[in-house]
């Protein structure tokens, strides 16, 4: 394949997912990579996917195609098969595997040149550490650090902490953290002093989201406060994260600040809660969410002192 230069490029598998919820339950394609490209279909961004799974799901890969959506896709033995069971709440799930798919390794990655390269891991062995460098050299890296603290027995998804952290993690531009995968990677339930424990193992930029209470970001030694905005209702939330990560990384890659990208990625992820399956809205909408959307500052500044 012939060098490319994109502004973003995920690397990450889609996977088949059952959404459990106390409403409903729901069959439909996931994952990082996923949410993530489907959030950026109608944004002013040169973006492309390179995933893996089964040939009987290529129909998925054929979807996002139609929607103008750059993927390179690699075949696998399996797609991987999630289930989501979601408390009442929305903010904490159980999660079950049933397949996994063939790793990411620096072989099998097209020649693509990227400003920010995203990686998606669902679970520990899916991206190896090889690659992160390799990704490193040709530009940014993002990373959602989930995958990295996933391993499954018996079909359980159960965590604990990435044992290859302190050689990757001086390779990561900006990594994304919900509070439980902060506490399993830090060892601390303490924001700040997790944020500041991931940023002294060489992350540049350190997302902490907190759910309904808003995000913190930390980058040069400086604290970013994101509210969360209030939806007119909670749906569902898987995706979310997501959808967040992508409202920023358009954001960052236009040159945007901290703050100000943060913000549109809280304002998409707002905007995402509010119905089932992936982000559909376009630039115009979450400008509506920012410009008159509610969001009480003072939650995520009391979310840091607790």
């Amino acid at each position: 394949m012939k060098s490319t230069m994109y502004d973003i490029c995920t690397i990450g598998h889609i996977t088949l997912d059952k959404v459990v919820t106390a409403q409903s339950v729901k069959y439909m394609p996931g994952g990082t990579s996923f949410y993530f490209s489907k959030a950026l279909r109608q944004f002013d961004v040169r973006y492309m996917l390179v995933t893996a799974l089964a040939e009987k799901e290529a129909h998925i890969v054929a979807g996002l195609r139609e929607e103008n959506i750059e993927v390179f896709s690699q075949n696998s033995p399996y797609t991987v098969y999630f289930e989501n069971i979601y408390s009442a709440n929305q903010d904490h799930r159980e999660q079950n595997v049933l397949h996994k798919a063939a790793p990411f390794t620096v072989s099998q990655m097209p020649a693509i040149e990227a400003r920010y390269f995203h990686l998606g891991p669902l679970l520990s062995d899916d991206i190896t550490v090889d690659l992160i460098k390799s990704l490193a050299a040709k530009g940014k890296v993002s990373l959602d650090i989930q995958g990295y603290l996933r391993y499954v027995k018996d079909q359980k998804v159960l965590y604990k902490d990435w044992e290859d952290k302190k050689e990757a993690l001086p390779y990561i531009d900006i990594l994304k953290a919900n509070e439980f995968e902060m506490e399993v990677v830090a060892g601390t339930s303490d924001i700040i002093e997790g944020a500041k424990y991931l940023a002294n193992l060489g992350v540049k930029e350190v997302i902490i989201t907190l759910g309904s209470k808003g995000s913190l970001i930390y980058k040069d030694d400086h604290f970013y406060q994101i509210p969360a905005y209030r939806p007119t209702d909670v749906v569902d939330a898987t995706g979310c994260g997501d959808t967040y990560m992508a409202g920023y990384l358009s954001q960052r890659v236009k040159g945007a600040g901290v703050q100000e990208a943060g913000e549109f990625g809280a304002a998409m992820a707002t905007l995402k809660i509010q119905s089932s399956g992936p982000f559909s809205g376009k630039a115009d909408n979450v400008q509506e969410v920012l410009q008159y959307g509610e969001c009480d500052r003072e939650v995520i500044a009391q979310a840091i002192l607790l």
